[in-house]
């Protein structure tokens, strides 16, 4: 079967210390950098074994994953599987990006957020540029807080027409009209992004052929529903795969609502739905201007 998967290990020290993340700045212990490293050297295992399926892997970690050496060599790895359609991370892009030389770059692919607090823009946009010239498949995000977007339109300005520039709406954030026609000139998209989806009964891919998967090997429909549905490893979870509906009120973040049937993001994104990367890159209704930020 086509299967994604969407791994989150243990991992929850990130070198940022974004105000608006709750899990910045964590640090994990030499015990449980070994752990994640276990667990994450395991999935890769079972992904290389996993050849009557043809996978989609993300990862989702909630720490930065790519200043670990373990992430950076099962990106590698795995790119290079002849039944892993694409192997995606998001990343704070923080790491180098020589690294990717050793990648199959029709297979890599890199979902980076760029924190206009946490790094000098010079570097961050350099790091894109390094990403462009090897020919590896990404995507740039910023969180669309008031104080994001000058730095947004710059970026957008800096970065290639062809690299999509994607807007999350801040948590907790209320936006008026006039202020989302601002993030909407950037990102085309960010309507989908600006409020929560009501999802309850309504059908969505996960638990079917898209599935969560923690360190321990416990599957989920999806990193926001609890209840498991066996365990990656046994293969128990098979028999659990299913078409569903969603058994929350709403659904507010990008890798969950994607996988909603009623809404046309695997239209939008054919070919690069996990690293959120549309077919067609919408074009910039905004005059941009290059003027560096103070």
């Amino acid at each position: 079967m086509d299967l994604t998967v969407l791994y989150r290990g243990p991992l929850a020290s990130c070198d940022y210390d974004c105000p608006y993340c709750p899990f910045a700045k964590r640090r994990d212990s030499t015990a449980q950098l070994r752990a994640d490293r276990d667990a994450l050297e395991r999935f890769t295992d079972w992904a290389s074994g996993a050849t009557g399926d043809r996978l989609s892997l993300l990862f989702t970690p909630w720490g930065e994953g790519l200043v670990r050496s373990w992430y950076r060599r099962a990106l590698t790895g795995l790119s290079h599987l002849p039944h892993v359609a694409r192997v995606a991370i998001q990343t704070n892009l923080s790491c180098r990006t020589d690294w990717v030389a050793d990648a199959d770059p029709a297979t890599l692919a890199l979902w980076c957020t760029y924190h206009p607090d946490q790094t000098p823009y010079d570097r961050f946009l350099a790091k894109c540029a390094d990403l462009d010239a090897r020919g590896v498949r990404f995507s740039v995000g910023i969180v669309g807080l008031p104080g994001h977007l000058g730095h947004a339109r710059r970026l957008r300005a800096d970065l290639p027409p062809h690299v999509y520039l994607w807007v999350n709406a801040a948590e907790g954030h209320t936006y008026t009209d006039e202020e989302a026609a601002r993030w909407t000139a950037l990102d085309a998209l960010f309507p989908y992004s600006r409020t929560p989806h009501r999802s309850a009964g309504l059908p969505c891919r996960t638990g079917e052929s898209v599935v969560s998967v923690d360190g321990s090997g416990t599957v989920r429909r999806c990193h926001f529903v609890p209840t498991e549905l066996g365990n990656l490893y046994d293969g128990s979870y098979r028999s659990a795969l299913r078409p569903r509906a969603c058994p929350l009120a709403l659904c507010d973040c990008h890798i969950g609502y994607v996988h909603l049937e009623t809404l046309p993001l695997y239209d939008v994104f054919a070919g690069g739905v996990l690293e959120r990367v549309p077919a067609v890159v919408p074009a910039v209704t905004h005059s941009l201007s290059r003027t560096p930020m103070p």
